[in-house]
Formats: structure tokens, C-alpha cells, sequence
């Protein structure tokens, strides 16, 4: 069961929500519907004020001191997380379906790394998203439709680095939500170009398929990389390297299901959600918006050069008065604000650097979230206080209930309490109980130094995402031994950075495509 369909496309609350009398116990797994369990565990309880204060012990006082900045996870990661979360979220059921069940006794969807939030339902069921066919102008074709930048006094020229909007500035694309800020946008961009150059590539092969199966080809080989790279180079990023391919030697121990892959609620409400903690108050966008440039490249920024979020107006943009204190309204995205991959995702070998250059790390993976997200735009109030009451609404164990039941040492009342946020936890008694998703921050805290996430947040996320790719009977898994094929700097690998290598598209304004 879950809510009510939420037509609301801001962050965090379109689409199916789940409800703590719809999850489905382990024993159920067979056939869970969306949302699920991994544990039969007592639910986690506290008072609205005792959450209320821990969640705001958990705001980063120092947000530009650089000691706070993970090494290890280059920032481009926070927003393909974002990406790759809407992917496995999204349901593309009909209105009319959902209306008729908007409690979702049915399995509308299973979660799945199959990229439907780029693709939609295709050229057929989605053809405002494909380009015209050029054999057959009345069809949709194989590639991507792209838009366009609108020049400005500080980068010149029009580029097809947007995303395709119609008149009112919203763009046409498979998940309304990608649109939210400019960094997710920018990435899902990434996506269309790279299947764009796969098409391109098998077109002009000498094994080219048929024309009515190319889209098909192009498709199986960008999923499969990209699944790949999730597996291999995102996750691994988050949890240790090689625990993939140790899980799908030894088996899932914890993430279990018969047939149907299902999303567990302790990763989606709770280990998912280290994203959160890992997100910066600025960044060096390009080389004119960054600190040192025409201006630092603020969270607000990001999400005012959007359609869904911001003020990318389209037509309107000129009769709709601006937002106070905001830079003026848009009808697409400027050329200043194409993004610069290289301050996003490390290159081997490195690229040349462009003017201005400043490298955007992460945030660690700790319980400190900047201020912007404890106080989010629009009266959202806070995000970590609504993790938080999240997690008591839908029953979530405590952090030790879990680990006790994973078989990993728990963490101790005099890890949890401390610094400051875990003194404001241990005056509640959370440094005994705690809820599931302040322990996974705290625990990479205590483990790692915040660079990965620790044993039970890395073994949830791990196994979670392995087994929505192995339930996919058309992923690369159900495929023997399949390596990714398309050039890389290792072979038979497949990196985000390879992926953009492959693009070509590192800093169009600067006129850097590969390196």
C-alpha cells in the first residue's frame, strides 16, 4: 500500500509514496509489490522533539572548509546518485491505472537500472523525446532530441547542451524530475548524448544493424554500460572496492526475493539517502561561475537555471516578473551555465585544465548536512528532520536492530555520541537506539573518516543494487560473462569518466571535448 498518487512534482514527493501499513514483511518477498522489507525488525520510536533537536545538530557549520570535502567521491557522484535514484523510482503507469488503485494493491512497477527515465516508452510510445526519422520524416528516429543554450555576453555561441523544452520552458524528457536542478539536468543530458554517439557508432560499423533495429541495439549497449558503471565504479565509490563482484560470488545475504526485485524501504528511507550528507553549499560550475569568476556557482544557482525547480520560463520569460533578489528569468538554459565535467569527475589522463579551475569534491558521508537543506525553498522546512520523521513514520528499525541482525559489530554509545550531534543524540538515548539513517552517516563517520559509507550502510546499498540488476532478465547480468565493450581507459571497464571520454563533450564553452 501506498498513498495517494502525488501529483506534486517537487523533490521527493511526485509519483508513489510508500505508507508502514503497506510494507510487506521479508516473508513476503516473492511477490512484494513496490516497497517491501529487508527486515522483520522492531520499529524505531521517539518523540517529535528528540528528532527535532538531533536534526539540527546536524547542520555543517563550516560548509566551505574544505577539511569537510571527501577525496574519495568527486561531486559529479551526488548528482548521478540523484540520476540513478529517479531511474530506479520511476513508474510509468498510467494515471488512469494509478487512479483506479491509488493504494497500489498491484505491483504497478519493479525497480530496475533499465534507464526509462531517459528512454520513456520509446520512439513509439514517446516520440516527442526522438528526433524525426531522416528515412521517414512522419516517424520518430533512433537519437535524442537536444536543445539548444541561448548565448550571453559572457560565452558566446549556441551549443546543444539543454535539454529540449516546449514553450513554456519544461523540458521534453522521460523523468520530469531530472529537471530539477542544473547539475541532475546537465547529467541526464550526458545520457542523451551517449546514446546519441552509440547510435552514430553501430550506424557506421561494419556489423551495422538494421534500420529498425538500431534504436534496440544502441539501446542494450548503452543500459549495459551504464548498469555496469553503477555496479563497478558508483557503488563501489560508496562502499569498497570489489564488494560486487564478492556479493555475486558468495550471494545476497539480505536483500532477498524469488522473482521480483522490490524496493526496500531501510535503502530507500534510510541508506539511499547518504546522498544528502554529501552535497555542497557551492560549486565550480564552469570557468565563469566559480569562486575566483563572474560568481561562485551557489546550490541556489543550480536550481534557479532549471525548468521544473528554477525559471526557465520559455516564451513567458519575458512577461513573467522575476523572482526577488534573482537573476533575471530565462527562456533556456544560458550558454554560460553548460557545465564543466572536469571540475566534476576526475579524467586518467588528466585533462588540461581550463580558466579558473577548482576541483568540486563531495561532502564526507557524515551526519552534517549544509544549511541550504535545513531550510529548503518553498517552506520545504528541514531535510534532515524530515528523514528523520520519515523513518519513524514507516517503522524503520534502529541502526543496532539492523546490525545485530547482519551479523556486524555494532557501533558503540560512545561512537554515536561523539561531537556535537552526537552529544544531541545521546541526550535523547539515540546513542543506545538510533534511527537507521543517522546511524549509516554516523557510521561512515566513525569507520571511514566519512570517505565510504561503513559495513551496514555499504552491505544495504551493495546488495540492493546487485539484486535490481540481477532481477532484471534483460540486464548485462542475465548475460554470461559480458564485459563492457566501448572504448575505455581500462578495457573491459567502464568509468563515468569513460562515458563522458566517449561523449566528447568534457567543456564545450572552453572547446575541450576529450581531452
Amino acid at each position: 500500500m501506498t498513498q495517494a498518487v502525488n501529483l506534486n512534482p517537487r523533490h521527493g514527493k511526485a509519483g508513489r509514496q510508500p505508507t508502514r501499513a503497506g510494507l510487506k514483511p521479508p516473508s513476503a518477498n516473492a511477490d512484494p509489490g513496490l516497497f517491501g522489507r529487508m527486515f522483520d525488525l522492531p520499529a524505531f520510536t521517539a518523540p517529535e522533539a528528540a528528532l527535532q533537536a538531533l536534526a539540527a545538530a546536524m547542520k555543517d557549520a563550516a560548509p566551505d572548509d574544505v577539511t569537510g570535502d571527501n577525496s574519495n567521491i568527486p561531486s559529479g557522484f551526488t548528482y548521478l546518485g540523484q540520476f540513478v535514484d529517479h531511474d530506479i523510482t520511476l513508474d510509468l503507469t498510467s494515471l488512469a491505472e494509478k487512479q483506479e488503485d491509488p493504494n497500489a494493491t498491484t505491483n504497478f512497477r519493479t525497480p530496475r537500472l533499465d534507464l526509462d527515465s531517459i528512454y520513456g516508452l520509446g520512439p513509439d510510445g514517446s516520440p516527442q523525446l526522438y528526433a524525426r526519422d531522416s528515412n521517414n520524416v512522419t516517424q520518430p528516429g533512433p537519437r535524442f532530441l537536444l536543445g539548444k543554450t541561448e548565448p550571453t555576453p559572457r560565452a558566446a555561441g549556441v551549443f546543444p547542451n539543454d535539454l529540449t523544452r516546449n514553450s513554456e520552458g519544461r523540458a521534453l524528457i522521460g523523468d520530469h524530475r531530472n529537471d530539477e536542478n542544473l547539475l541532475v539536468a546537465q547529467t541526464h543530458l550526458a545520457f542523451l548524448k551517449f546514446h546519441n554517439k552509440v547510435v552514430d557508432m553501430l550506424a557506421a560499423g561494419p556489423n551495422a544493424p538494421a534500420p529498425d533495429k538500431l534504436f534496440s541495439e544502441a539501446r542494450k549497449l548503452v543500459t549495459w554500460h551504464y548498469q555496469w558503471m553503477v555496479l563497478h565504479d558508483f557503488v563501489e565509490r560508496l562502499t569498497e572496492k570489489g564488494i560486487v563482484a564478492k556479493i555475486l560470488h558468495e550471494g545476497r545475504k539480505f536483500y532477498r526475493f524469488q522473482k521480483v526485485p522490490y524496493m526496500p524501504v531501510e535503502f530507500s528511507a534510510a541508506a539511499y539517502r547518504l546522498g544528502h550528507s554529501m552535497v555542497r553549499e557551492t560549486y565550480s560550475h564552469n570557468h565563469v561561475f566559480t569562486p575566483g569568476g563572474f560568481a561562485a556557482a551557489s546550490l541556489n544557482l543550480e536550481f534557479f537555471f532549471s525548468g521544473l525547480s528554477g525559471r526557465i520560463l520559455g516564451e513567458i520569460a519575458g512577461t513573467t516578473p522575476n523572482a526577488p533578489n534573482s537573476p533575471p528569468n530565462v527562456s533556456t538554459l544560458p550558454t554560460d551555465w553548460i557545465i564543466d565535467w572536469s571540475r566534476f569527475y576526475e579524467f586518467d589522463p588528466a585533462i588540461a585544465p581550463t580558466p579558473n579551475f577548482l576541483f568540486n569534491h563531495s561532502r564526507k558521508i557524515d551526519p552534517f548536512l549544509i544549511p541550504k537543506l535545513h531550510d529548503l525553498p518553498g517552506g520545504g522546512g528541514s531535510l534532515p528532520l524530515r528523514n528523520l520523521q520519515r523513518g519513524v513514520n514507516l517503522g524503520l528499525p534502529s541502526g543496532q536492530d539492523v546490525a545485530r541482525a547482519m551479523g556486524i559489530p555494532v557501533l558503540k554509545p560512545a561512537e554515536i555520541a561523539t561531537g556535537t550531534d552526537g552529544a544531541a543524540a545521546a541526550a535523547h538515548g539515540f546513542d543506545r537506539k538510533t534511527p537507521l539513517w543517522y546511524y549509516i552517516l554516523k557510521e561512515a563517520q566513525v569507520k571511514s573518516g566519512g570517505l565510504r559509507l561503513g559495513p551496514v550502510g555499504a552491505r544495504i546499498v551493495a546488495e540492493v543494487f546487485i539484486g535490481i540488476v540481477a532481477g532484471d532478465n534483460q540486464s548485462y547480468l542475465s548475460q554470461r560473462s559480458w564485459k563492457p565493450t566501448l572504448p575505455a581507459k581500462t578495457p573491459g571497464t567502464f568509468l563515468m569518466s569513460d562515458l563522458l571520454r566517449f561523449v566528447g563533450d568534457i567543456s564545450p564553452i572552453d572547446g575541450v571535448t576529450t581531452g
